[in-house]
Parts: C-alpha cells; structure tokens; sequence
C-alpha cells in the first residue's frame, strides 16, 4: 500500500496534500524508495546525483 501522507519541503509540515496549507510550497512523499539489487535505473540516477565523472576511469 503507497502512503498518502507527504512532507513540505520547505518547511516540513506533513500533510495529505499536494501543496502545503502552512507555506504554499509543494510536498513529497517522506519516504525513500524501495531497495532493489536488481535495480535496472540504479545506475542512471547515480549519475544524476554524482555527475557523469564518476563513472568515467582516468
């Protein structure tokens, strides 16, 4: 089951919303996705996080 609640970015007040009453910014869901070692994405979203020189060899 996929959990409603979602945190404020800016302010980090939970709410069931997609916008926060408190700020108006926008929410997200607080939880971090599942593990997987069979990750078929894992690969691309290091190189967002890291940047395309980690994966290169000198």
């Amino acid at each position: 089951m996929k959990s409603k609640i979602r945190k404020c970015v800016v302010c980090g007040e939970y709410t069931l919303k997609e916008v926060c009453e408190k700020c108006g910014s926008a929410t997200k869901n607080p939880k971090p996705p599942r593990f997987s070692p069979k990750d078929p994405y894992g690969k691309y979203r290091r190189m967002m996080k890291y940047g395309r020189d980690r994966n290169t060899r000198v």
